[in-house]
């Protein structure tokens, strides 16, 4: 994949099990108007096997949004990247980091990386089969193993098919003994040996994933990478997409808070219209006024089983007149 322009991806929000639904990222759009946006890992299986408008569906606004996919036969990557691009995605991105041991079953996520020549086919099956590029995301390594070789190796295989932008989880995958969430947090984070890869593979694009949480600690990275990754910190202070936004240029100034509010009950009222539960879409909203006086009742309002039972979107205006 060639011709790719770096800038597409300066501003990333990670792929987030049970997180990055497309209520979620409706919600990211409205405060970072040009981030990627990713959705969760969708399976392969529910793809061909189950409710395809219910996993793709998604809102214009969201553009540039990228399906994360999860599997690891290459003729149902193939046919799964199709439908993605018949769908509108921009990008499909093939998963070779989620460490559960549920992802381990079904042999996809950080497993592959112990067998690149599989991705490899995985990967050019999918090229084959769309126009709009496929990317990896992945880990450093396995388990304890640090060994600069192994990670090298494999986005070199990866490389040899085309693929041209890679988004580094700056850890290791602790396969046996850590949880999801701790492979999140134990695994110590190696911002250099990812550093080595972009300067290994100078034609590639390379976006860092793992710790980043502020501001200045994103544009300190964008000096060595071409992009950076937001995780966890999109979820639990929402904000920082868009003080990054502005800080990259890419908005003149911060949106302002009311305006997000009424475009998202907007949201909210064709949502539950359309038979959406409002839990589902004001869940990612939770985090999104940390720090101001009045928080945690925002918080309580929007979580309050209660409150949500009524499906009444009205409820962002109760909550919102509770913050001072």
């Amino acid at each position: 994949m060639t011709n790719l322009d770096p800038q597409a991806w300066r501003l990333c929000v990670a792929p987030m099990i049970d997180v990055t639904d497309r209520h979620c990222r409706y919600f990211h759009r409205l405060l970072a108007s040009a981030a990627r946006l990713y959705t969760e890992m969708i399976t392969t299986g529910a793809l061909l096997h189950g409710n395809v408008p219910r996993h793709l569906d998604f809102d214009e606004s969201e553009h540039p949004v990228a399906l994360q996919l999860g599997g690891s036969e290459p003729a149902e990557l193939a046919a799964a990247a199709r439908l993605g691009q018949q769908w509108g995605y921009d990008e499909i991105n093939l998963n070779c980091g989620c460490p559960s041991e549920r992802v381990q079953k079904g042999a996809f996520g950080a497993c592959l990386m112990a067998e690149p020549a599989l991705v490899a086919d995985c990967m050019k099956a999918m090229q084959d089969a769309v126009q709009v590029p496929v990317t990896v995301k992945h880990r450093l390594g396995l388990d304890y193993d640090e060994s600069y070789g192994f990670v090298r190796d494999f986005v070199g295989q990866i490389h040899d098919t085309g693929c041209r932008v890679f988004v580094v989880h700056a850890r290791n995958a602790v396969l046996k003994g850590l949880s999801p969430k701790d492979n999140r947090e134990i695994p110590p984070l190696r911002y250099d040996v990812a550093a080595q890869l972009a300067a290994d593979f100078p034609d590639a694009i390379f976006v860092l994933n793992g710790g980043l949480a502020e501001t200045g600690q994103c544009l300190e990275a964008l000096k060595t990478f071409h992009g950076v990754m937001l995780g966890r910190a999109a979820w639990h202070t929402p904000g920082v997409l868009s003080e990054l936004s502005v800080a990259l240029g890419d908005m003149d100034a911060l949106p302002p808070a009311e305006q997000v509010l009424e475009a998202m009950m907007a949201y909210a009222a064709r949502q539950v219209e359309n038979g959406a539960a409002l839990r589902m879409v004001v869940k990612s909203m939770l985090g999104w006024q940390s720090g101001r006086p009045g928080a945690r009742r925002w918080r309580r309002m929007l979580s309050d089983s209660t409150e949500l039972a009524s499906n009444d979107p009205q409820l962002l205006a109760r909550a919102w007149a509770e913050l001072s």
